[in-house]
């Protein structure tokens, strides 16, 4: 993955690396943007690290999937257990090559907008921040350094 600060694109900050935030990251890629996901972990799958063994899905698999991805036809159980699930999940991040967005072992510590003071509120009444720009402070999880804040460019979609 390039560094963070070299980017060209307007750039989307996801924090987490879970089911949203693989979808997040997918969306805006789609849009044209360059996401950057924020993972504390070193792993994607959110939730489904942290269960025990015996936790299964409690719904059934095809309530329980990505739109735009089914379950291989391999998983026949209806609901199946946390490994299997994993399993997916890294797959559909794999197959649409969203791990490139991802920054592991990396806990977003603080978040804060910083206006240019050209912001307002449009005519449908809602507010136009695209000119200003957040800025992102993180911490490598392995090592508990704190990097100094990164601003990034944010964009309403």
């Amino acid at each position: 993955m390039a560094n963070f600060n070299d980017r060209k694109k307007e750039v989307i900050a996801i924090i987490g690396a879970g089911i949203s935030g693989l979808l997040a990251c997918k969306y805006c890629i789609s849009k044209g943007f360059d996401p950057i996901v924020f993972e504390s972990e070193s792993s994607i799958g959110g939730v489904w690290t942290k269960t025990i063994e015996s936790t299964k899905l409690q719904t059934p698999k095809p309530v329980y999937q990505f739109s735009d991805f089914p379950w291989p036809d391999s998983v026949t159980e209806m609901c199946p257990d946390h490994k299997t699930v994993l399993e997916y999940i890294e797959s559909y991040a794999t197959h649409f090559d969203l791990v490139r967005h991802i920054k592991f072992n990396t806990k977003v510590l603080s978040l804060s907008y910083e206006d240019d003071s050209s912001s307002s509120i449009n005519g449908a009444g809602e507010w136009n921040l695209c000119k200003g720009k957040w800025n992102v402070t993180v911490q490598d999880t392995p090592t508990l350094s704190t990097q100094a804040s990164r601003t990034l460019n944010y964009q309403i979609l």
